[in-house]
């Protein structure tokens, strides 16, 4: 190590000795890239950060912490081999918001707003853009925490340790504040799936199948989803099942059981309705629901590796359909969907975090975070046409693992601005401003890949190579 260098908060951590980590080996030989330049408006500085003391259960005191080390970050041999990058975004941490109520365990943005469920059982709202308190949702008992919570226009759906979903309905009160953006929320408990009044499990069987025993969980809920045509909310458990819940009826609409381990992950794609779950066994299901009786039937299973699947993230766009999955082998699995069959083919992973994958965030239709154990933010970028990814960026500033993560994107001007949400087990929630810009060479090969049938065919009869072609496949490593 230069002796010149100045000592990190990592370069303490990793003076202890620490039994020597096995880092998951790469399925490919002789693959690498060198780590992206990181370009910042701001330098990110922990010194005013508040520090936690981790509890027994936090996966941060279960895995050394390192020096940061040149991490690669490519595909598999399906596609091109990886190329090195030019600095290509410019972010900075915009604000760390922190509150006396632990750790948060879920994000989720909805109508200009962020919601953050934590320990405390409130789950408060930040405005988006300024970052300001809003107030929060009192659930009022210890005992009602929250694992989870889900936001869709002006309703909030939180999951609660009692194994029960509470739906409110969300709204500012500009009569306290005349400037909507400082307005406080005001929320009203509309609904709770199932009902404490379990009146409808006894009744008569041609009612339904339904019984206080299906209606009810067994055991914590850990994710939700929710699919904006039909209204309904579906909701994943480590018991394993996964039920479906139509919110105007309030009532279960169909339970199975999903996986062989416990659910950890869930989403909808809004465009055809089929639901993704990803499990600790290891597996990703795609369901899809029958029409006409509420039930669901599995249509595909997708396995690459037995490590655990932690977080599931979607990136469609009118000719692409693209499912990342994060497991606790460091790796970003990536989908693609056939436009013809509809089936999702394994298309390459993505290489760069040390330690568990433990959320991951889409961001318009090419661009994906990945919030990991090593406390660290990655910044992926799919090129056009391909399933080639290139690792932008790396985000430093928490002091524990990155446990939930929500992005929104700003503008799609000359490129992508994004407003990150990322929360900790450091106690800490930091609002990222991130800038993706264009590049000149996708438009290039955009059009190089439009181009007319007349100059493909003469191409095709006279071979010769342009020196532009030559220049770009050099700087690809060719």
């Amino acid at each position: 190590m230069d002796p010149t260098r100045r000592k990190s908060f990592h370069t303490f951590l990793d003076e202890n000795k620490v039994p020597p980590y096995n880092f998951p080996s790469s399925t490919l030989a002789g693959a690498a890239m060198p780590q992206p330049a990181r370009m910042s408006l701001s330098g990110l500085s922990l010194a005013n950060s508040v520090p936690s003391t981790p509890g027994c259960t936090s996966p941060w005191i279960l895995s050394p912490l390192h020096p940061a080390t040149e991490k690669l970050s490519f595909n598999d041999g399906k596609h091109s081999p990886p190329r090195s990058s030019n600095p290509s975004i410019y972010y900075h941490c915009l604000a760390t918001l922190h509150r006396l109520d632990g750790n948060v365990h879920s994000i989720s943005i909805s109508n200009g707003l962020v919601f953050t469920a934590s320990d405390s059982g409130r789950v408060r709202a930040w405005s988006l853009r300024d970052c300001l308190d809003r107030g929060y949702i009192h659930i009022g008992r210890s005992k009602d925490k929250v694992t989870a919570v889900l936001g869709h226009g002006g309703t909030v759906v939180t999951a609660h340790i009692d194994r029960r979903v509470r739906i409110w309905s969300v709204t500012t009160d500009p009569d306290l504040e005349p400037d909507p953006d400082l307005a406080r929320v005001r929320s009203k408990k509309i609904a709770t799936l199932p009902p404490k009044s379990h009146v409808a499990s006894f009744l008569p069987a041609f009612f339904g199948k339904s019984s206080k025993k299906s209606q009810h969980h067994k055991d914590l809920i850990l994710c939700m989803a929710f699919y904006n045509a039909e209204g309904l909310l579906y909701t994943g458990s480590r018991d394993s099942t996964v039920k479906a819940w139509k919110i105007s009826e309030q009532r279960s609409t169909d339970s199975f059981l999903a996986h062989e381990g416990q659910i950890n992950a869930m989403l909808v794609n809004q465009d055809d309705g089929c639901l993704f779950t990803a499990s600790s066994d290891g597996c990703v299901k795609i369901w899809r629901r029958v029409y006409g009786d509420g039930l669901h039937t599995l249509i595909m299973s997708l396995r690459f590796q037995p490590s655990p699947v932690n977080c599931l993230a979607l990136c469609r766009s009118s000719n692409s359909c693209f499912l990342y999955s994060g497991s606790s082998d460091g790796y970003v699995n990536i989908w693609e969907k056939e436009a013809v069959s509809g089936r999702f083919n394994h298309a390459g992973f993505l290489q760069g975090h040390r330690f568990a994958v433990l959320c991951l965030a889409a961001a318009a239709d090419r661009v994906v975070l990945s919030g990991s154990e090593d406390t660290t933010i990655r910044v992926w970028k799919r090129e056009i046409g391909s399933a080639f990814h290139t690792c932008l960026a790396v985000m430093e500033g928490h002091r524990g693992p990155v446990r939930c993560m929500a992005a929104s994107v700003e503008v799609e001007v000359e490129g992508i601005g994004l407003l990150v949400y990322s929360a900790s087990l450091d106690r800490m929630v930091k609002v990222w401003r991130v800038k993706v810009p264009e590049k000149e060479e996708e438009e290039e090969n955009k059009d190089e890949e439009d181009g007319d049938g007349e100059k493909e065919a003469e191409f095709e009869m006279n071979p010769v190579l342009s020196p532009s072609w030559v220049r770009r496949q050099k700087s690809r490593g060719y």
